[in-house]
């Protein structure tokens, strides 16, 4: 049996290793070959920017990439050039980074507020000035120092640019390796003077592999399923399977089936639930959701590639939304959607109050 949906703010991940201790990258071998050519070259830039959608395994690239260099990778294999980045798990490299431990390797993510104990939302000045005194020193092994920022969209404005005179005047040997699924975010000058590699989503089959690996308690039927709504993030396959993802889901399509008028007792019971301040990733989850269900809604309409694998359920359900002529007003609404979704969590919008927004504007495109 699946596990009950959980209401933590954060997801039980415990099973699936964190990207620094993962020693497994899947669907990424071209990106892995660009990085190997290039260490092998000895033509490794100082600044490299991982992006693609959330949860594909950028971050794993990225410290799968830090290994290898750290471990002095490229002349390690007696038989020849070495095929991939990869690092044994028995390695002390790895076991050090793993544990957080290793003195040439610096992470630079969102931390808790020493002050509240609440997770910060964006990265701060202080935690990116240590990078200065990190590359000023020498390399405490004598070769690289590599610095991981994960999440470099949430730096704020100060730590951007103290990110960027890092970027622009990069010591002898030093690695700073950025992983973003939002680069628009960064400043232009930070995205001009990184090499970018931009990492596609997996395939389902290879999701659903994933998830029968780290979840398996979960149900064979609900594997499938839950790697078509994942969109090929194994990361948000794995957030699904802990919160309930699939009756979230038959939630949603049960309240969109009611428009253009779904009852306001249903709508007002998802807008309380996944308002509560204990259901944070229940309300960005849900939305996530609802905005892939909407972009699959307007693909579905104008006829694009994806069309043939809207599940039979929920074709009759695109067609009546999308005629006549309504794609225009579903774009609207796949948009208004995602920019109430980013007000509410930078800047705090009551969540009760931005899913009756939502399914306001839904009320109203399937209306017109």
């Amino acid at each position: 049996m699946s596990k009950p949906p959980k209401n933590e703010t954060e997801a039980d991940d415990d099973l699936a290793p964190a990207p620094r201790a993962n020693p497994e990258l899947i669907g990424h071998r071209d990106a892995e070959r660009l990085f190997l050519d290039a260490v092998m070259a000895n033509r490794l830039a100082g600044a490299w920017l991982l992006t693609g959608p959330e949860g594909i395994g950028k971050a794993t690239l990225a410290y799968r990439l830090a290994r290898f260099v750290l471990a002095d990778g490229a002349g390690q294999d007696l038989f020849g050039a070495p095929e991939s980045l990869n690092v044994e798990a028995a390695d002390p490299v790895f076991q050090r980074i793993a544990a957080e431990g290793h003195s040439d390797l610096l992470t630079v993510e969102r931390v808790p507020n020493p002050k509240t104990g609440r997770m910060r939302s964006e990265i701060v000045v202080d935690d990116v000035r240590r990078l200065t005194p990190f590359f000023r020193t020498s390399a405490g092994e004598g070769g690289w120092r590599v610095a991981v920022i994960d999440g470099a969209e949430l730096m704020n404005t100060s730590a951007a640019n103290a990110a960027l005179k890092m970027i622009e005047e990069p010591p002898a040997k030093s690695l700073v390796l950025l992983v973003s699924h939002a680069p628009a975010r960064l400043l232009p000058t930070i995205r001009s003077r990184c090499r970018a590699v931009t990492l596609k989503p997996l395939k389902t089959e290879q999701v659903a592999l994933l998830l029968e690996r780290y979840r398996p308690d979960l149900d064979a039927a609900d594997l499938a399923p839950l790697a078509r709504l994942a969109d090929g993030s194994p990361g948000r396959a794995l957030r699904l399977a802990d919160l309930g993802g699939l009756g979230l889901y038959r939630d949603l399509l049960g309240l969109l089936a009611q428009l253009p008028k779904p009852r306001a007792l249903d709508v007002h019971g998802l807008a309380d639930r996944l308002g509560r301040p204990t259901n944070d990733l229940a309300f960005r989850t849900t939305l996530d959701l609802l905005r892939w269900w909407l972009a699959n809604l307007v693909r579905f309409g104008a006829g694009g590639a994806n069309a043939a694998a809207v599940p039979d359920s929920e074709r009759e359900l695109m067609a009546r939304l999308t005629a006549p002529d309504g794609l225009e007003r579903w774009i609207d609404v796949w948009e208004k959607v995602g920019r109430l979704q980013e007000r509410a969590i930078s800047v705090n919008l009551d969540r009760k109050q931005v899913v009756l927004s939502t399914f306001d504007a839904m009320e109203h495109a399937a209306r017109s």
